[in-house]
């Protein structure tokens, strides 16, 4: 069986796709989660989950705040990092990271490198030295 957060997961991103909360799509989303393939949770994913979330849920005020910043002081200077995967990171989390990372307005992951990196651009206020 699937575990809880791997539902929820894909729930979630059944919602976003289909913009739909209907009881019918809510089911079809249920049966598809449960179906689809997938692998159990140890103490340590867990944890880790909970931190994304946690992670996420700080950076909704973030973004708004990075949003009227480039709005009121522009950002004109750009930089490409490659930014290390943290270990152990399964592909649930991996998408996590890479949403969050996205999620804010200064920060993009162009490309996940299969060697554990992302290349993230981002836009500044100033030059870095």
């Amino acid at each position: 069986m699937i575990g809880i957060l791997d539902i929820f997961l894909i729930l979630m991103i059944w919602f976003l796709l289909t913009a739909d909360l209907s009881a019918a799509n809510i089911l079809i989303g249920v049966l598809i989660a449960i179906l689809m393939p997938g692998k159990r949770f140890d103490g340590a994913q867990i944890k880790d989950w909970l931190h994304v979330f946690w992670e996420i849920i700080i950076a909704i005020p973030q973004a708004y705040f990075e949003a009227f910043e480039m709005i009121f002081r522009p950002h004109l200077y750009e930089t490409v990092t490659m930014e290390r995967v943290k270990p152990n990171r399964t592909p649930g989390l991996i998408f996590l990271d890479i949403f969050l990372i996205t999620f804010t307005p200064k920060t993009i992951v162009l490309h996940y490198h299969k060697d554990g990196w992302y290349e993230v651009h981002r836009v500044q206020r100033r030059k870095l030295k």
